[in-house]
């Protein structure tokens, strides 16, 4: 309280960050700055607001989580085109299409990867691309031969246009223009996933006049006609020779192909 010169009493209130006064995007950037290194006092200074407001957006409590989601989906910022590390992007929408899953009936969307145990650097990759891309908190839920790396935010449909009822086979699965730049400038990193998914690197056994001849080749399996013809597009933009070998099976043999796989994406582990 204060004098009021009135005669009066004067109450005052102080608005926090919940309040309208000022925007998620300033709190948002105050905040970034203050965990890069700089203290309460220049963050306030730079911004023109007062320490107690900035101290109690960096220090008093952390951003709500569907603020901080908000704040990092760049679907949904008019200030920002793309995301921040589009080649971790590129690789999650390719574990999404191979073994993703994600629920809009839920209170909150979550965005489900289901990796198997015998690849342990796979599940590592997948929970540190779900939050270069957008969450603030990841889990592993271990199930029997595999596990489930999950992250709830309301912005992950924003994200994943593709989602919806039913296999992923049975309907269809096509690339909105904006995510279509982003595969076409990291096609190795959106192959990477994929093959990871839906793939794999084998020792390929021949016999020709009784000689026989081992060498590598990769595969990759899916029932889904849409997102095979997105492996075979991204494999086009690099220059990679393949062809079918059945209906649901694309094929990477030749010896200069699989060197180019090589590099972008090598075995699983």
């Amino acid at each position: 309280m204060g004098s009021n010169p009135t005669g009066g009493t004067e109450i005052v209130v102080r608005a926090f960050e919940d309040g309208p006064v000022h925007s998620l995007e300033i709190r948002s950037r105050a905040r970034e700055q203050y965990l890069a290194g700089s203290t309460v006092a220049e963050v306030a200074r730079r911004f023109g607001l007062p320490y107690p407001t900035v101290r109690h957006w960096c220090k008093d409590r952390r951003e709500p989580k569907r603020h901080a989601t908000q704040a990092r989906c760049f679907r949904c910022r008019t200030d920002v085109d793309n995301p921040t590390k589009p080649a971790a992007y590129a690789y999650l929408l390719g574990l999404y299409f191979g073994d993703g899953h994600l629920v809009t009936t839920a209170r909150v969307p979550v965005l489900r990867i289901y990796c198997a145990d015998a690849w342990p650097d796979l599940i590592t990759l997948c929970d540190k691309a779900m939050r270069e891309v957008l969450a603030s908190s990841v889990q592993r839920v271990q199930k029997q031969g595999c596990v489930t790396v999950q992250s709830y935010g309301v912005h992950w449909p924003c994200l994943f246009p593709q989602h919806g009822l039913g296999k992923k086979h049975e309907r269809p699965i096509v690339l909105a223009d904006w995510q279509r730049q982003i595969v076409e400038g990291h096609p190795g990193d959106f192959l990477r996933d994929l093959f990871h998914s839906d793939g794999c690197r084998v020792s390929n056994r021949i016999t020709v006049r009784g000689k026989a001849y081992v060498y590598p080749r990769y595969m990759f399996t899916n029932e889904s006609a849409d997102i095979m013809g997105l492996c075979q597009w991204a494999l086009d933009l690099l220059g990679i020779a393949w062809r079918m070998n059945r209906r649901n099976s694309l094929s990477v043999a030749r010896r200069e192909a699989v060197a180019a796989l090589n590099r972008h994406v090598g075995p699983k582990s």
